[in-house]
């Protein structure tokens, strides 16, 4: 029924369209000239409210009911089962709501019968409501528009006003949303520290990592929300695939952009870019399946020892995988480097290697320098890599050869896991919190960077 009155509104929409821009050019005799706009923001201008409105109405219309509804069965089951927790209620409704929909349902009884029945009424009598009031609004909507198309009609300004505001709507959640992202981890972080005491030095510097160990007694033990391994672990992953990643990535950029001729660039640009749209997961098999045995029988040839899970065999393939974000990118800017600077390089006898080093590399270094920082972003927030390649335990070593484990990697297990989302929730959003200032932090010094640069070559 949704699909149906979306594609209905749609319709309405375009109708609204053609009949508003021909009746503007019928009010004034087909002479354009005489609008004050042009009779394509006429239609414009009624086909934008006719979305609005047919849109609001359908996801209104979805929201609210469903809402009604399940508040209301669940009023009726807690009133059968007064003696049942929330969730056995809330699983009598799933099963309800899968009896009606003729699926199977992991039990069945009388009352699950009944309540199956009462929301199959409840739901045939709103979708009617739904249609009735979907049908109505978008046609008040597309009537009224077609009244307010005149030849003095500023329809160009009321369109781009309704525009402007959309945008700034759409802007609008953007930031509440992250300003409510970096809340919740703000009082979620402050909620943790408070249960361990406000020992935020335990938790910096602190080198034991089990924070669900004390929830048993009911309190988290502050002696075990050491995050040192975790982020020991972040970083060594993530600094053996950016060794691998930036030069790889950034030599390839140069031979592409300097180097190599048409065709080969034609060939090789897009079988690099084809890596980054590889699913994570396929990565992690290859370095648990490939990757690992390899580095392991490599050296055990020289008399090394290399775990089946390794900081290494995490980082090389997380590296592999990050080349093309560092290689497009970079490619991007070095091209964007005016082509004078070069000239006036080879002008001066400078060859190109000496050209690309003295010139354009410091020219193009504040695009490299962001290409640089997507790929740590991007390494840092890994995790199913980590998890296949380099393991879950959380080992404070400075061996890439060991097992270790990463910040990410810790927040799922957390999430995840079989201890209730209230208990697991501090530790994991304080792990999230204390990543995202890291990063933050790390913007910052690379914006600096780039801002320095920048004014010297512009």
């Amino acid at each position: 029924m949704t699909s149906v009155l979306l594609a209905f509104v749609a319709v309405v929409a375009l109708a609204a369209f053609v009949i508003s821009r021909q009746r503007a050019l019928v009010l004034v005799d087909g002479n354009g000239a005489l609008l004050h706009s042009r009779p394509a923001y006429h239609g414009l201008h009624s086909l934008i409210w006719v979305l609005i409105v047919g849109m609001a109405s359908v996801i209104v219309l979805t929201v609210v009911p469903g809402l009604i509804i399940d508040s209301t069965l669940m009023a009726r089951i807690a009133v059968s089962l007064p003696d049942e927790p929330t969730i056995a209620h809330e699983l009598v409704l799933s099963d309800a709501k899968a009896i009606a929909a003729s699926r199977l349902a992991s039990k069945t009884d009388e009352l699950r019968y009944a309540i199956s029945a009462d929301y199959s009424r409840m739901a045939s009598f709103w979708g009617w409501v739904r249609a009735a009031l979907v049908i109505g609004g978008t046609a008040a909507a597309a009537l009224l528009t077609l009244r307010v198309v005149r030849a003095s009609a500023r329809a160009r300004n009321r369109f781009e006003t309704i525009v402007r505001v959309l945008l700034a709507c759409m802007a609008t959640i953007a930031i509440l949303t992250t300003v409510g992202i970096v809340l919740s981890l703000i009082f979620e972080t402050l909620s943790f520290f408070e249960k361990i005491g406000w020992r935020i030095d335990k938790f910096l510097f602190g080198t034991t990592w089990s924070p669900l160990s004390g929830i048993h007694t009911g309190h988290l033990d502050a002696d075990k929300v050491g995050a040192i391994p975790l982020f020991a672990g972040t970083l060594m992953i993530t600094l053996i695939a950016m060794l691998v990643a930036v030069p790889i990535g950034l030599f390839a950029a140069i031979y592409l952009s300097d180097f190599a001729d048409r065709r080969v660039r034609g060939f090789v640009k897009p079988m690099l870019e084809i890596l980054a749209g590889i699913p994570t997961v396929v990565y992690g098999f290859f370095a648990a399946i490939t990757v690992a045995p390899f580095l392991r029988g490599a050296g055990e040839s020289i008399g090394l020892s290399v775990a089946s899970e390794s900081a290494l065999v995490a980082g090389v393939v997380m590296g592999i995988m990050i080349i093309p974000f560092i290689s497009s990118l970079s490619d991007d800017v070095i091209n964007a480097v005016p082509q004078s600077l070069r000239d006036g390089s080879y002008g001066l006898g400078a060859t190109k290697a000496e050209t690309i080093r003295l010139v354009v590399l410091p020219a193009a270094l504040p695009g490299i320098v962001s290409a640089a920082l997507l790929g740590f972003s991007r390494a840092v927030g890994e995790t199913m890599i980590v998890v296949m390649a380099a393991g879950q335990g959380a080992n404070l070593t400075a061996n890439p050869l060991e097992a270790v484990t990463t910040v990410t990697v810790q927040i799922v297990m957390l999430i995840t896991g079989d201890t209730e989302a209230e208990t697991a929730a501090g530790p994991a959003f304080t792990l999230g919190f204390t990543l995202f200032c890291v990063t933050l932090l790390m913007n910052v010094a690379a914006q600096r960077l780039v801002r320095r640069y920048r004014e010297l070559y512009e």
